[in-house]
């Protein structure tokens, strides 16, 4: 039986310090806003590019580590409204919880999607902290709606609380900020909403208080 020696136990510790600072590092670039790239990972965690790159074979996979200390489960994100078995307004809070989060990351999260969609099957390893969010907010549905309706409408869902549809409406559409969380929130709503047979203006009482809704 192989003994472990103190070099042994030593080398091991080592190496969990290195990831941490790699993973530490990157997780202040995203918390900053500045630029997330191996290169600059390494520089802030004191290691080589090719150290870092030993550890975490591709951006993608360091960031998904990185990522999974910084966001709450998804019940903690949503426990304002944890009391409400409003589907409709437990929507629209997962909506904006999120995109605020993809703001305040975007460079981090503009990088993931990058990579993804030139070696798309890396995919499988973003963090699906949205279908988390979407699962948490329709729980009050899992009982009371047809689970293939409710399977729907988390797929539609998906496509509307997503960074890829904030980045489009900012990018291409020229919206700020602020005006793309709110279109989104209210398309979120409305498609629940009419889901659910109620009015697909169910969803402007919900809206973040900044905005008045479109008639």
């Amino acid at each position: 039986m192989a003994m472990t020696t103190e070099n042994d136990t030593g080398r091991i510790n080592q190496k969990k310090r290195t990831r941490m600072a790699i993973v530490g590092a990157c997780r202040e670039l995203i918390r900053s806003g500045a630029t997330v790239t191996m290169p600059d990972v390494a520089r802030l965690a004191l290691v080589s590019e090719a150290t870092a790159y030993r550890y975490f074979p591709d951006l993608v996979s360091l960031v998904n580590e990185a990522f999974a200390g910084l966001w709450p489960s998804p019940a903690q994100a949503l426990a304002p409204v944890a009391d409400s078995g409003d589907p409709v307004e437990r929507v629209a809070f997962a909506c904006e919880f999120l995109l605020r989060g993809v703001l305040a990351s975007q460079t981090a999260v503009r990088a993931m999607i990058a990579a993804t969609i030139t070696r798309p099957e890396q995919a499988a390893i973003r963090p699906g902290i949205r279908f988390g969010l979407i699962d948490e907010a329709l729980a009050p549905l899992n009982d009371t709606l047809d689970p293939v309706r409710l399977t729907q409408l988390k797929q539609d869902l998906a496509a509307i609380v997503s960074a890829e549809a904030f980045f489009s409406l900012t990018d291409l559409a020229r919206l700020t900020p602020d005006e793309a969380i709110a279109s989104l929130v209210r398309t979120a709503a409305a498609v629940t909403a009419a889901t659910l047979g109620m009015p697909r203006d169910r969803g402007d009482s919900l809206l973040p208080p900044f905005i008045t809704p479109c008639k």
